[in-house]
């Protein structure tokens, strides 16, 4: 699917994403999916590169983690603008951050039924299936071309 020209995509630290980060995983995580909230919220989002995305008008649409260590986390579209490609958006720019930050390669925890969607972008599954907050996940990476 083509990248929606209408959505902007905003990089930046946990104070500057904060709020609209958090919304979007409250909404996805918490509420859909029953995550606790004491498990969706962790000690790392201060030294993790954020992402969150935005539609034209402002609304908030998706949002994503970088950590230090070169983990993906905490990819979350929000249910009325899922299928407009925006977690590629998304994920496509966490992984040009990482490679540009030097990391050699992407890992990532994914729900089995998104391993499809991180398939697509290039990851491969790397470990057998394991539930994390009650749901069912398995770890997918990606190494870097190093000819790039």
């Amino acid at each position: 699917m083509a990248d929606d020209p209408k959505v902007r995509i905003v990089i930046g630290d946990w104070a500057t994403l904060q709020n609209d980060a958090h919304m979007v995983r409250d909404t996805v995580f918490v509420a859909e999916q029953n995550v606790p909230p004491e498990i969706e919220s962790d000690q790392m989002d201060p030294y993790c590169l954020h992402c969150v995305a935005y539609d034209a008008d402002g609304t908030v649409l998706g949002t994503g983690r970088l950590l230090p260590d070169g983990h993906v986390g905490r990819m979350a579209v929000r249910a009325e603008a899922r299928g407009r490609g925006i977690g590629g958006m998304i994920l496509r720019v966490l992984m040009q951050q990482a490679q540009l930050r030097g990391d050699r390669k992407v890992v990532l925890n994914a729900q089995t039924h998104a391993a499809s969607f991180y398939q697509h972008h290039g990851f491969a599954t790397s470990s057998p299936e394991f539930v994390e907050a009650g749901i069912a996940h398995v770890e997918m990476q990606l190494v870097f071309d190093e000819k790039k």
